[in-house]
């Protein structure tokens, strides 16, 4: 199409931002900051979990083979033994360096006689985790040995190391995500411990 000399070339269209094109973004925008602001910005301890107040996982997992008590092996995890009694599950690897810190702090807690502490053993060698309890002490009742880490899975963990509070009903009532320190043994670990004692 030829123009006429001397015509001027109508100008483009100018674009206008509507309301509705722009709706979508302002959303995202405004849910990147909340999360990040929750999550990024906050305790990573403090994310919910979907397990809390629902029956700890089925799983019965193998012995630590060669982890000895007063000369008996240590037995696996069976979670019929969660009934009745307030359990510590505490999911560790020796090569979780976070694990390292908090093994005098287990220790510790399976002072209590109320409670009962076990572990999950996460993607370890075996020589390495009895290794690891051979040098700071073994605070558990029994060991269960989650070599591929489906059992994990099950339990809703996000990385080593993780702790998980479960009542005399069987029941999950608190979880701890990262390792155990003194701030958070002494505040709300040992309150959710006490809460679940408590508990009929």
């Amino acid at each position: 199409m030829s123009t006429k000399p001397g015509a001027q070339t109508p100008p483009p269209p100018s674009r206008r931002w509507s309301w509705p094109v722009a709706l979508p973004l302002i959303v995202f925008a405004a849910l990147a900051v909340l999360f990040w602001s929750r999550l990024g910005n906050g305790d990573p301890s403090r994310i919910p979990s979907a397990l809390i107040g629902r029956p700890a996982p089925q799983t019965l997992l193998p012995p630590l083979e060669g982890l000895l008590a007063d000369g008996a092996q240590v037995p696996g995890l069976d979670p019929a033994a969660f009934k009745g009694a307030v359990s510590i599950v505490n999911v560790w690897a020796s090569w979780c360096v976070p694990c390292h810190d908090e093994a005098p702090l287990l220790l510790e807690l399976a002072k209590d006689r109320r409670i009962r502490v076990v572990g999950i053993n996460y993607k370890d060698q075996p020589d390495n985790a009895r290794r690891f309890l051979g040098r700071y002490g073994n605070p558990f009742a029994a060991v269960g040995v989650d070599a591929n880490g489906r059992a994990s899975i099950e339990w809703g963990v996000y990385g080593v190391p993780e702790t998980f509070v479960v009542g005399r009903d069987g029941a999950i009532a608190y979880k701890l995500i990262g390792p155990i320190t003194p701030d958070n043994l002494n505040g709300v670990l040992k309150a959710a411990i006490a809460k679940a004692l408590a508990a009929q």
